[in-house]
């Protein structure tokens, strides 16, 4: 009788040692997701072709180093969280020619090959209190949609030059859709 009570006792005690470290690993990947990753579905168009409505991201959370060319999720500047491109950073000269769509950054054009560019970028009837050339105030970021003929961004007062505190977090990989599995384009 008392090795089947040694033996419940030992089972019941692996149990409860097994829940203790599930319960752990919950924890440590809750906070994980929480304060250093987050998961985040892209909603709309404006980062076409490079990203897709549905698409789901690795953010990072800890956003110290915002270069330019990093795709970063801005909070507050419209109604929910947008996705974007940082063209320029504080104190770099952002200009926009309109007649070709060709962006500049400190005189130097850049590489729009990746990008959605087919119209250039025509949506200067709609530039609210923007004007080009500009530059980028300290602590701020120039962001641009992919799709620059779709893309509410900096062009925009709604969205404007975008305050580092309202970066939420850079893209670094996409996880789904799981075709289309891997880093940040």
């Amino acid at each position: 009788m008392k090795d089947k009570t040694d033996k419940m006792r030992n089972f019941c005690a692996g149990l409860f040692e097994w829940f203790e470290e599930l319960a752990v690993a919950i924890m440590f990947i809750v906070i994980l997701f929480t304060f250093i990753f987050r998961v985040i579905t892209v909603s709309g168009n404006s980062m076409f072709d490079n990203y897709h409505n549905g698409d789901r991201l690795i953010v990072s959370s800890i956003t110290t180093n915002i270069n330019q060319g990093d795709v970063v999720i801005v909070v507050d500047a419209l109604d929910n969280p947008i996705i974007k491109r940082v063209i320029a950073t504080e104190g770099q000269t952002v200009n926009i020619d309109n007649s070709t769509g060709k962006v500049f950054v400190n005189n130097v054009e850049l590489d729009n090959t990746r990008f959605n560019v087919e119209n250039g970028i025509t949506f200067q009837a709609y530039y609210d209190g923007i004007e080009f050339p500009t530059v980028v105030p300290k602590g701020h970021v120039f962001v641009l949609g992919d799709n620059r003929g779709n893309s509410l961004d900096s062009r925009f007062a709604e969205v404007g030059m975008v305050p580092l505190e309202k970066v939420m977090g850079k893209s670094l990989c996409r996880i789904f859709p799981l075709n289309r599995f891997g880093l940040a384009p």
